[in-house]
């Protein structure tokens, strides 16, 4: 239990001071790439809803700190974490042993690793730049920073969790 809560410590640590870099990048100006929500996913399916909310509140407000966000992250965060489960089990079949996986690609498989992530980026990357437009003035704009921002983190993501240990998870 502590060598999992120093990994996770760690991972967080590395995915804020990554994504303070990442934040400053800007694709072709509308793709921005968000990889901290891998936090969030990655945490124990089993992990209590108080737990899950303080860690989620903390990465945001950590990524709204040095961004100067004002609190948009962390309530993107929040909204994350309050439906994650609820979006896990709509993947995967409920049981038992469910509660203990950690979600990678190697724990539930890669098409509903990627369904789950690609889900909960997609609501993240939807309310975050709405939230930064504030208005419906240029949606298309918002539209393509949305969808190109989803699908170069969702990429990332995809390859940091390749690159991330998983050998103890429950299948």
């Amino acid at each position: 239990m502590a060598k999992t809560t120093v990994q996770f410590i760690i991972l967080f640590v590395i995915l804020v001071l990554v994504q303070v870099i990442f934040s400053k990048i800007m694709l072709f100006n509308v793709a921005t790439p968000i990889i901290f929500i891998y936090l969030l996913l990655r945490l124990p399916i089993g992990l209590s809803l108080n737990a899950v909310f303080t860690i989620a509140f903390f990465s945001g407000l950590s990524i709204d700190v040095f961004n100067d966000t004002q609190g948009m992250n962390a309530l993107a965060c929040l909204l994350i974490a309050a439906i994650r489960t609820k979006v896990f089990y709509a993947f995967v079949t409920h049981d038992d042993e469910s509660s203990a996986i950690i979600p990678s690609c190697k724990s539930i498989g890669t098409g509903t690793y990627l369904k789950y992530a690609g889900t909960l980026m997609l609501i993240y990357c939807f309310l975050i730049f709405f939230i930064q437009a504030f208005t419906f003035q240029n949606v298309l704009l918002t539209i393509a920073r949305i969808f190109c921002s989803f699908a170069l983190s969702l990429m990332l993501i995809y390859g940091i969790d390749s690159l991330v240990n998983t050998r103890r998870e429950k299948r």
